[in-house]
């Protein structure tokens, strides 16, 4: 039953590292990347500002004695491959170019000016002027005229001789020292680059395999519970759900288990209910039926030699037991409906007082037949409750039949109605033989009886369905009562607020 949960749970703690791995390998790519870029500029510009005054330097010392240009107009050739020759016996990648005011290239030692064919030269002015203006502290790249895909740092200063402007323009990165960086950089990433990133991300994994078991903890825990949950353990609930870290997944399985107990522990109260309803009609309903069953067959046997007086006598007596059973079949759907929770009030506003009088003007005629007082009090003004009427008389009519059941003849039964803290109370008192104090808190249960002098009458539920009814209007019954000194039912409504 366990093993799926746990497949899920390694299959998806899978996935979060396999996740994390990947995450790890492309931040330790990016790093890497972004380091080498940022070397590069670090070296540019370290560079390029070390150097920045050789353009200046040059300008100042080879052209003070030498003129940049013969007398005919032409490059002095000569000057410009003494200054090359003389730099290159320091730094082989230097080149020097001479430019115009356009940035078209007019002399460089490393350019072949004595192809015809050869294209001329041209150099971005933009970088130079961006470079002059920062005096050189500005790390800026200009063009190779050698390698024009590729940018390099290069120092600049601008010459005015003999009515003649331009740049010389001095570059500290030739194609061979191109080669030798990338040559050095494959070999540092291949060999430094790669070792350091397989440690980074190695120690990375090591991290993020402890967060993530650390993190899915609580998603453990809830899947631990589940499981216990699945196998039988009803009780099972994740611990303080609103500290957790998957909070909403946490609360959600503790309501979902406590519905799912709720849910079960009603269908076995209606099944409870189902199987005692069957064993107490079956013992309830046995003594009407009996009845019927012996008048009837009684009837049916010597009907021709029984006087017209007990025919009716036992006529009588077959409808009271008719009548009583009916009443009871009644009492004990009513009550299944009830226990069951598959009765909702509709709620409404009306007078107590109006129902009072309807109540007292039907059970008056029964109550003289039984030669008891029946009174009603009605305590002004009464406001109007919010209850559904029909319940509620449901509930008051139970009392009422209660109190004439129990009640001798030349007693009285009273209804009445007053307002009180707790809404509008309505009570029915009778003069009747009273409840032991011991059994009043039995009463209520459904198929109990209070033991006394008069003979069993009814299934015992009347008083079990106004406590239903009243428990759906969230009200309780109160009794008082003692022996010879009648009892009183009493209960409150809340009054209608508009």
């Amino acid at each position: 039953m366990s093993q799926p949960a746990r497949h899920i749970t390694n299959r998806l703690i899978y996935k979060l590292a396999l996740s994390v791995f990947f995450i790890i390998l492309l931040l330790a790519a990016a790093f890497m990347g972004i380091s080498f870029y940022y070397g590069e500029r670090y070296f540019d510009e370290s560079m390029q500002k070390v150097n920045a005054k050789v353009a200046d330097h040059l300008i100042s010392e080879k052209f003070k004695n030498n003129a940049p240009f013969l007398d005919d107009g032409r490059v002095n050739k000569a000057l410009f491959g003494e200054i090359m020759h003389e730099m290159m016996a320091v730094n082989r990648s230097i080149e020097v170019y001479l430019l115009d005011e356009a940035g078209t290239v007019l002399y460089s030692v490393v350019l072949d000016h004595d192809d015809p064919k050869a294209p001329t030269e041209q150099v971005n002015l933009k970088p130079i002027y961006e470079f002059v203006q920062s005096d050189g502290q500005k790390c800026v790249l200009g063009d190779n005229p050698r390698d024009k895909n590729n940018q390099t740092i290069f120092s600049v200063a601008p010459y005015d001789y003999q009515g003649k402007k331009g740049f010389v323009y001095i570059i500290f990165e030739s194609q061979r020292l191109q080669h030798v960086q990338n040559s050095i950089f494959t070999s540092y990433f291949l060999q430094g680059g790669l070792t350091a990133m397989l440690l980074v991300i190695i120690f990375a994994c090591l991290l993020a395999g402890i967060a993530i078991w650390f993190l899915s903890k609580n998603l453990r825990e809830i899947i631990y519970k589940v499981r216990r949950f699945q196998e039988g353990d009803l009780s099972a609930r994740i611990d303080h759900p609103e500290e957790n870290d998957l909070q909403s997944l946490a609360i959600s399985f503790n309501e979902m288990a406590d519905k799912i107990v709720s849910d079960m522990e009603r269908i076995k109260s209606v099944d409870t209910i189902r199987r005692e309803l069957i064993a107490n009609v079956s013992h309830d309903l046995r003594t009407p039926l009996a009845i019927l069953k012996g008048y009837t067959e009684t009837l049916q046997m010597k009907g021709r030699h029984i006087e017209e007086a007990d025919k009716q006598h036992f006529l009588e007596i077959i409808h009271q037991s008719s009548e009583r059973l009916t009443s009871m079949v009644a009492q004990l759907f009513e009550y299944s409906k009830l226990e069951a929770k598959q009765v909702q009030p509709e709620k409404e506003p009306f007078l107590l007082t109006d129902l009072a009088h309807d109540l007292h003007a039907k059970n008056k005629v029964l109550a003289n037949q039984k030669d008891i007082a029946f009174e009603l009090r009605i305590h002004e003004p009464v406001a109007p409750v919010f209850a559904d009427v029909k319940l509620v008389e449901r509930a008051i009519q139970n009392l009422i039949d209660n109190a004439l059941k129990f009640t001798p003849q030349s007693g009285t039964v009273t209804l009445e109605v007053s307002a009180a803290k707790e809404g509008i109370q309505i009570a029915i008192k009778d003069s009747g033989p009273g409840i032991p104090v011991e059994e009043q808190s039995y009463i209520f249960e459904r198929y109990r009886q209070v033991a006394s002098s008069k003979p069993k009458m009814g299934a015992g539920l009347g008083l079990a369905i106004v406590k239903k009814i009243l428990e759906l209007h969230q009200s309780d019954i109160h009794i008082q009562s003692a022996p010879n000194q009648g009892t009183s039912f009493y209960f409150s409504l809340p009054a209608y607020q508009a």
